[in-house]
């Protein structure tokens, strides 16, 4: 599912946000666990270092100006020039942006119909935390990755 941006905020937040969301973003939630590592696993993956982050519950997801912008902590979102994708078109587009072999394995996916891809999003979703825990210490990124976090 990808959403389109609609800008209702004034012309300076939304300038602003818009200019942190140049390179594709994923937002993640900050407490947990499989998120934090999923974060981690991006930044190892990312050669191309185009991805940015920054958690669902900080500023700068709550001042991205969308229509139906997903409320859900259980829900990964990437924002791209082509608007915000939720659930597994998020997965799917951050594996796209990682580009090489991730890029096929994001097409190849795609193969999948989005009902079973996001029941599978789901599932998962819904138990991440008895399975992964939280994120209860938060890993600094290396000060070469330090810029790539958003607020």
């Amino acid at each position: 599912m990808s959403i389109r941006s609609t800008s209702s905020q004034p012309a300076t937040v939304a300038a602003a946000v818009s200019s942190d969301l140049a390179a594709p973003v994923l937002f993640y939630d900050g407490t947990c666990g499989l998120c934090a590592r999923s974060v981690q696993w991006s930044l190892r993956h990312d050669a191309r270092r185009v991805l940015r982050f920054a958690p669902l519950q900080g500023t700068t997801y709550a001042a991205l100006s969308v229509a139906d912008k997903p409320r859900e902590m259980q829900t990964m979102v990437l924002s791209d020039g082509d608007g915000l994708h939720v659930r597994s078109d998020a997965v799917l587009r951050l594996l796209r942006h990682l580009g090489g072999s991730w890029s096929v394995l994001a097409t190849l996916g795609r193969v999948c119909p989005r009902f079973v891809r996001d029941a599978l999003y789901r599932y998962v979703a819904a138990r991440r935390i008895a399975w992964f825990g939280t994120a209860e210490v938060c890993d600094l990124p290396k000060p070469a990755d330090r810029e790539r976090f958003l607020a």
